[in-house]
């Protein structure tokens, strides 16, 4: 299926919201913006959690990770120690990936001196695009752009890890900096900073 499907409420989604796992997060959440750096913070390092996996892994281990991390706060998460990663690779609530679990502190302490030039979230917004795509169907999604390979180099420049091109569009689209709702979905244009 690459069209929008019609729930059994009579309501048309992007494919992967039918499923009922991932409908509250469609319909709720994917696509809107966040405010304050720990909510942003939290969905970067959560999109580099799934990096190679699906999200919906991710998803059903979203309380792990913000048990483990201090509800990504920040200043915590950067404070963390050596030890402090060693037992969170043996929490079972998130994905123990040695290089993905020890760049959640690094995020965070680049997120701190990322303050001396406006923060996180300036940041992000500063790689957003004048336009954003208009997919019809899931074969006119992208998978980056221009914007956010900028973001990602941009980024890692900074100091951050799991921040490639792919990830920062997901991470552009799940904040609402670009809308990727297909057209007939109804969240397209809801929410977001976009217009339908």
């Amino acid at each position: 299926m690459t069209g929008p499907v019609i729930g059994d409420d009579g309501i048309a989604r992007c494919p992967w919201g039918s499923l009922p796992v991932l409908r509250e997060y469609h319909d709720d959440e994917w696509g809107r913006p966040v405010a304050g750096e720990s909510a942003l913070f939290e969905r970067l390092c959560l999109e580099g959690a799934q990096s190679g996996l699906s999200w919906l892994t991710i998803l059903n281990k979203r309380e792990g990770y913000r048990r483990v991390f201090h509800g990504f706060d920040v200043d915590r998460v950067a404070a963390m120690t050596d030890a402090d990663l060693e037992a969170a690779l043996l929490d079972a609530g998130i994905v123990r990936n040695r290089a993905k679990v020890l760049s959640v502190r690094t995020n965070a302490r680049a997120t701190q001196r990322l303050r001396e030039d406006g923060g996180l979230e300036a940041f992000v917004e500063s790689h957003a695009p004048r336009e954003t795509p208009r997919p019809v169907t899931t074969d006119d999604l992208v998978g980056s752009s221009t914007e956010s390979l900028a973001l990602s180099k941009a980024l890692k420049k900074r100091g951050f890890a799991f921040v490639g091109p792919t990830t920062m569009f997901a991470l552009m689209e799940a904040t609402g900096i670009v809308d990727t709702h297909l057209a007939a979905c109804f969240r397209r244009g809801i929410g977001g900073r976009w217009p339908r």
